[in-house]
């Protein structure tokens, strides 16, 4: 008998060296685990999507009941100036003059609403033009007018700042050349 052995190539050596290779399974509590982190997340997910959802509601109707309060105040300060325009009517065919002083109280009543509510009137003459307050409607040659002064006002503004209605339309003198 030979003492030689046989040679041998190093794939044949190494898998004598390893155990014979058995397929992975999966381990099964791991799994169990993931799939009940994933359930409760699922169901944290939904609901938060519930709870936004009821916070949308409830949001709309909080809405809703501040706006129609709100509209109410409104209306509630405007009634007594429609009070006052129809007791002027129906002294209108008496005497014209105190008709005319009625519509008059009856607007300076209006203008403190709208004051009350936030929107003051401003119709100021000798002011310098602010684009932001005023709307040109005419240019005016007053030689005793500062140029870009306003000079009339021909629709008074109401509000201020953020809350401006509408700007005043006036008339601006023009530089003096």
């Amino acid at each position: 008998m030979s003492t030689e052995q046989e040679p041998t190539t190093p794939r044949a050596e190494l898998s004598q060296a390893l155990p014979p290779e058995q397929p992975e399974q999966p381990e099964q509590p791991e799994v169990d685990d993931h799939a009940a982190a994933l359930d409760e997340l699922q169901d944290r997910w939904r609901r938060a999507l519930a709870d936004l959802d009821n916070l949308r509601k409830r949001h709309a109707k909080e809405r809703d009941a501040v706006r129609n309060e709100e509209r109410a105040r409104t209306a509630a300060a405007w009634l007594p100036v429609v009070d006052n325009l129809d007791l002027a009517l129906t002294h209108a065919g008496s005497d014209p003059s105190a008709v005319v002083e009625g519509v008059k109280a009856v607007r300076d009543q209006a203008v403190d609403v709208l004051r009350r509510l936030g929107y003051p009137r401003y119709e100021e003459t000798g002011v310098p033009f602010e684009p932001a307050v005023h709307e040109v409607v005419a240019t005016v040659d007053d030689p005793d007018a500062e140029p870009n002064a306003v000079v009339q006002v021909v629709r008074p503004g109401y509000g201020e700042g953020s809350r401006q209605l509408r700007p005043a339309a006036v008339m601006v003198s023009k530089r003096q050349e």
